[in-house]
């Protein structure tokens, strides 16, 4: 039993889970330093707040509604998610890409480049080959002459 657990634990994708957790962890400061650092006070130059969540505030009968609440997660969002593309999946992305290129095999062209040299190949070695049988014929026509008329002769 715990054989099995510990096969589940260790199995690649629960470790790449559990990995792929903790990078986003470290990552999360990464982005509040850039939101903090960058982001709120390019918003506070713009709005005049260093967050845009109490733009759009508005109450309706008690109920508090806030528009800006809603922009500020999905900036919040775009800037994560366009943050941990162009950091993290473009160069990994570059990576493999690289490392496919390695280990791709030859281009179609360079691979019909190498079957016509080896054809051309075989068919010079049939040639000289076929040259060679016709010349070794030859002479065994000419040795064979006397002998084909001696046996014509006594038909």
């Amino acid at each position: 039993m715990l054989k099995g657990f510990k096969d589940f634990l260790l199995r690649g994708n629960v470790m790449d889970l559990a990995i792929g957790i903790v990078v986003g962890g470290a990552f999360t400061a990464v982005v509040t330093g850039m939101v903090d650092g960058i982001l709120n006070p390019l918003i506070a130059a713009i709005f005049g707040q260093p967050d845009i969540s109490s733009v759009g505030h508005f109450t309706v009968n008690g109920a508090h509604f806030s528009l800006g609440l809603v922009l500020n997660a999905l900036l919040n969002f775009l800037i994560i998610s366009a943050a941990l593309y162009f950091l993290i999946m473009v160069p990994i992305n570059t990576l493999i890409d690289l490392g496919k290129k390695k280990l791709e095999p030859e281009t179609e062209e360079e691979m019909m480049a190498q079957d016509i040299a080896l054809l051309t190949e075989i068919r010079d070695l049939l040639k000289s080959r076929d040259a060679a049988s016709d010349a070794t014929v030859s002479q065994a026509d000419e040795e064979a002459t006397p002998v084909e008329e001696l046996e014509h002769s006594g038909e």
